[in-house]
């Protein structure tokens, strides 16, 4: 298939590029800064919000667009947020008129807000961040208007992601800066949270599994299904770097908008994934 990416140069993005060319696919890479992409994919700078006659030519009529761009991700409660929401919902609508059918969006935990327990598809959302209430408010939009402009949406709703720390903004990240800086303490929190951790490279197999298949859509979890403690999770992730380091447990308080247990159902992916494999 042919494939349009954007955010291709983020932290997700350059992994999910990467999956989809080791799968055969011609996967058109798009981004303002395009230096952190495969040279093997075909490599377009281009400004997502901007005026845009042909947005489907634009990006060489793919078949599927996978939507991963997003400005101050990592920065929750960032004014970028709901500034840029109109923007992404244009983008994506302006595509379909112009000829796309199939698009996959990545989504966020996030747009749940408290909540204990297991997520599904249906799930109901109540969004404690600026990044949650947009997140959500696209998905929202977007549902409404596949039914109004007749094309295939995947939202791919991400947990807790690790992996390729030293370029990503996660507590994995800046403990490996921690530690390569030589400290020997890391301030942290109580640990106690349960979230549904899962690799940048297994997550960018999923995201890649569920944009090029149509059978299932809506929500799509692209997660392990699994529950691990933070604690138990970033003192695995010292041992198997070997660091010299110990966390100072509760020198930060927990976020008050964060859950104290939230992972996902993975039945939808899963299912994905036994046809991709």
């Amino acid at each position: 298939m042919k494939i349009a990416v954007t955010g291709a140069g983020g932290y997700i993005g350059a992994h999910v590029v990467d999956e989809a060319i080791s799968r055969g696919h011609e996967v058109i890479a798009v981004d303002i800064n395009l230096k952190n992409i495969s040279d093997k994919a075909i490599k377009k700078s281009l400004d997502i919000f901007g005026v845009h006659h042909n947005l489907f030519e634009a990006l060489g009529k793919p078949d599927v667009l996978i939507h991963l761009a997003w400005r101050d991700g990592f920065i929750h409660n960032s004014e970028q947020h709901m500034q840029n929401l109109s923007s992404h919902i244009n983008f994506i609508r302006d595509f379909v008129k112009s000829g796309g059918k199939n698009v996959a969006i990545m989504g966020s935990m996030h747009e749940i807000g408290y909540h204990e327990g297991a997520v599904d598809e249906n799930t109901p959302t109540n969004p404690q961040s600026h990044y949650g209430i947009a997140k959500n408010a696209m998905r929202e939009s977007l549902l409404l208007a596949t039914e109004e402009l007749g094309f295939n949406l995947c939202w791919l709703r991400a947990y807790y992601i690790f992996g390729d720390d030293e370029y990503g903004s996660s507590i994995f990240s800046k403990l490996t800066r921690a530690a390569k800086n030589g400290d020997t303490t890391f301030p942290f929190t109580t640990g106690k949270n349960l979230y549904d951790f899962i690799h940048v490279k297994d997550l960018a197999k999923m995201i890649v599994a569920a944009s090029v298949q149509n059978t299932v859509t809506g929500v799509i979890n692209v997660a392990t299904g699994r529950a691990t403690s933070l604690a138990d999770q970033v003192e695995w992730f010292i041992e198997q770097n070997g660091w010299d380091i110990k966390l100072e447990y509760g020198v930060f308080p927990d976020r008050p908008y964060d859950s104290p247990g939230i992972w996902a159902d993975a039945t939808r992916i899963e299912e994905i994934m036994r046809n991709y494999d």
